[in-house]
């Protein structure tokens, strides 16, 4: 069985009763290793496989301040809760994700910049993040990239290629991608890599402005990408005690229609206080309304096929 396309599906053919089982499939050219897992539906043979594997989400948005780094940390731990291994890639030169670990800060020749600048493979670079999966850290030299590797197809392609190489043992993890807060060759590498864009927007009119701006910016992608990106947009920091939140709630759904979540993640205290404790929502505050919508988010996402 080959899958072309690297995205997860399910196929239909008339085969003997005795393949029931698991089967690797093929690579194919640019794409990651898939696991086909098969059954018998009918006496008449009918077999249905299923194709699962890496899925890599890209958090991302133009503006700042809109919950990215947030969202990229807890959506990976809700992800792990659900038993799903994930992998972070932190993107953002301000290396905010990699802070909130606690260990992961050091050395640049220890983080993803190393593997821009000198080639090193991504699974040199990870380290483990109890509770999570493994993350591969950022450094501030990150902000350099733009200036020393251009713009051409060959960088554009380096986190996607990167991942790819990653080695068959890890394919069933899935990739979540902290993009930096603007549009440059960092955000493109993270869009060029990822299968879906889940896109933060804080419940205000400035923040609605800046969604516009990436849709035309995604657009403005496709014909390059030749594909289009499956999107989500989530609204965060949402107040129910204010009219303005469900104003924006509105507007939104009237402009982006089933592409926005129907979960939204509450403006809460223990959010903003578990990055400064190096903790997930989870593991800060279980019972918190924060660690609700986070979990109901993987919840929605994981029965769309999301994630």
């Amino acid at each position: 069985v080959r899958e072309g396309h690297g995205q997860p599906g399910i196929g239909v053919h008339q085969v003997r009763h005795d393949l029931e089982g698991e089967y690797p499939l093929q690579k194919a050219k640019g794409g990651s290793r898939r696991l086909a897992h098969v059954s018998i539906l009918s006496e008449k043979g009918l077999l249905v496989y299923i194709l699962t594997g890496m899925t890599r989400i890209a958090v991302f948005n133009q503006k700042g301040g809109v919950g990215k780094t947030t969202t990229a940390l807890n959506l990976a731990a809700a992800m792990s809760r659900r038993e799903q291994p994930v992998l972070l890639v932190d993107l953002d030169p301000q290396a905010h994700l990699s802070a909130v670990h606690g260990e992961a800060l050091g050395a640049v020749v220890d983080s993803i910049f190393a593997f821009y600048q000198e080639g090193r493979p991504l699974a040199d670079l990870e380290v483990d993040w109890k509770g999570i999966g493994r993350l591969v850290p950022a450094h501030a030299e990150l902000i350099k990239v733009d200036s020393v590797f251009g713009k051409g197809p060959n960088i554009l392609n380096r986190l996607n290629q990167g991942l790819n190489d990653l080695g068959t043992d890890r394919d069933e993890r899935s990739v979540v991608i902290d993009c930096c807060p603007f549009l440059g060759v960092l955000s493109l590498n993270a869009v060029f890599a990822a299968d879906r864009l889940l896109v933060p927007i804080s419940s205000d009119f400035l923040a609605l402005r800046g969604a516009l701006q990436v849709e035309r910016t995604l657009q403005a992608l496709e014909p390059v990408l030749k594909r289009r990106v499956e999107r989500r947009y989530l609204l965060t920091r949402f107040d129910r005690r204010r009219n303005m939140c469900f104003e924006i709630q509105k507007r939104l759904s009237s402009q982006f229609g089933e592409e926005v979540c129907e979960t939204v993640i509450s403006e809460n205290v223990a959010i903003a206080e578990a990055p400064a404790c190096n903790r997930d929502i989870f593991s800060h505050a279980a019972s918190s309304r924060g660690a609700q919508d986070y979990a109901a988010l993987a919840d929605e996402l994981a029965s769309k096929g999301f994630v």
